[in-house]
């Protein structure tokens, strides 16, 4: 008897333990897919950092003229960082919000190069209608109830990604490099006269 205990002891661990392996593993089937953060790799082959030949604050005003050129709304202000934001509705009850974030930071000692990091935060929203109804009662006439209902629409968000980094953000700097340019003509008085 002490060698049949000692047996289904020994078989029942086995289970669980194999049971263990099966719950932990991403890849079992069944099991979660992998971790999200399994994909990050720290590489420097990211593009969101662009090398700017222009102070801290030259390059923090030429994101900021960036984002305003494009129809975003200014959220943050401050010396060295920037955030935006700009809501799209591409669809009838799909709304979308893009928000920048941009930190400005010096390279070297002299002041005349800093480096731009950006960010952009994609939320998805679409609209959740919910009824409310209630009922009224008169006691006086008897037990008769009228049905008051209404209904209230609210937006719920579905989603929240980081851009990826690509041409979205080649773009954002290309203008940024742009923004650049016309402050330095303005700066050195080089505007171009206008035409006749």
């Amino acid at each position: 008897m002490t060698g049949r205990l000692a047996a289904a002891i020994a078989l029942g661990l086995s289970v669980g333990l194999a049971g263990c392996a099966t719950f932990g593993n991403d890849n079992a089937a069944g099991g979660r897919k992998g971790s999200v953060y399994q994909n990050e790799r720290f590489q420097a082959d990211e593009t969101f950092s662009r090398l700017f030949d222009a102070s801290v604050e030259d390059t923090c005003e030429a994101a900021r003229r960036a984002l305003l050129s494009q129809g975003y709304v200014i959220n943050l202000a401050q010396s060295g960082s920037i955030s935006g934001s700009k809501r799209f509705q591409p669809e009838g009850e799909v709304h979308v919000e893009i928000s920048f974030n941009i930190v400005c930071v010096p390279e070297g000692g002299a002041g005349k190069l800093s480096t731009a990091y950006v960010s952009a935060l994609q939320d998805r929203y679409t609209v959740k209608r919910s009824t409310n109804s209630t009922s009224l009662g008169v006691s006086a006439i008897g037990s008769i109830s009228v049905p008051l209902s209404s209904t209230s629409e609210s937006l719920v968000k579905v989603a929240s990604e980081t851009i990826p980094a690509g041409q979205f953000y080649d773009r954002f700097f290309s203008l940024m490099q742009k923004m650049l340019k016309e402050q330095a003509q303005v700066v050195s008085g080089g505007e171009a006269a206008p035409a006749p």
